[in-house]
């Protein structure tokens, strides 16, 4: 990522992927480049879900940021009757800030959407496919259609977006219909064209469960970077002054030879998680 700086400025940046049971980082490296007088400091987030970086510019006119990693991940393969509904009564106390409304997540405002759309679906993760399966159908993927104040209920209006409106809206519907749901930033391998995608995680059968309802990449091809209850969240670089980004460029590949993407028939009858058992 390179910047342009008109002022002394920090940067968080969250690029870095996740040290998970199930995503082990077998090789990085960051960079923040010029490395005079310029400060890079990674954070321990309080939650445990993302790897954040703290940089300030000081004099700096100009940042490239850089990081390179080989990451091997195990995506979980779970079958959709195993996966349940967790009564709220049940759940542990970490899980309870995803069921509520978040700033770009309305739920509280789709609540009625998403009863007369999916309330007679019984099993859990049946409901929220079709509720990934819905916004497929509905929102047009466009790419510059919306922005960063862009929130569900708007994309429901709307009924354009890109991968962040995507995961709003899934989010927001899960949350309307009691599932813990929650934003998932990735590296994702055949994204075209390449970029930082985000997807959704819905909790059901006491695990993580992951859903994109762009359709655009193999749920068994992502990387994980972080999460949060919505993009503010986990947003990939949020600027304190005076910044503008030039470029980004992204790229993710499969190293293993062999990698079969998963089928949406086959998400029919699994799951993927990247939760270990």
């Amino acid at each position: 990522m390179r910047y342009t700086i008109s002022a002394p400025s920090t940067l968080i940046v969250n690029v870095h992927a996740l040290r998970t049971p199930s995503q082990v980082i077998l090789e990085e490296h960051f960079s923040a480049e010029p490395w005079a007088g310029v400060k890079v400091e990674e954070l321990a987030a309080g939650t445990g879900e993302n790897r954040f970086v703290r940089i300030e510019t000081g004099k700096a006119k100009e940042l490239t940021i850089t990081y390179k990693a080989t990451v091997e991940v195990t995506h979980h393969l779970v079958t959709a009757s195993q996966l349940g509904r967790v009564a709220v009564e049940k759940m542990n106390p970490g899980l309870i800030p995803y069921l509520f409304p978040s700033r770009y997540c309305q739920s509280d405002q789709l609540g009625r959407l998403a009863w007369d759309k999916f309330g007679k679906i019984r099993n859990t993760y049946e409901r929220v496919l079709a509720v990934a399966d819905w916004v497929h159908r509905n929102v047009d993927y466009v790419r510059g259609s919306t922005n960063g104040s862009t929130a569900a209920y708007d994309t429901v209006i709307q009924r354009a977006g890109v991968c962040r409106d995507f995961a709003h809206l899934g989010i927001a519907l899960c949350r309307a219909l009691t599932i813990p749901a929650r934003y998932f930033t990735a590296y994702a391998h055949d994204l075209e064209p390449p970029d930082f995608h985000a997807l959704f995680e819905a909790y059901i059968g006491n695990r993580w469960m992951l859903f994109d309802a762009t359709r655009l990449v193999p749920l068994n091809g992502v990387v994980r970077i972080g999460s949060g209850r919505d993009a503010a969240d986990a947003a990939v670089a949020t600027i304190f002054g005076r910044v503008r980004c030039d470029e980004t460029t992204v790229s993710c590949k499969v190293v293993e030879k062999g990698f079969k993407a998963l089928t949406l028939k086959e998400l029919k009858k699994k799951g993927v998680s990247l939760d270990a058992a």
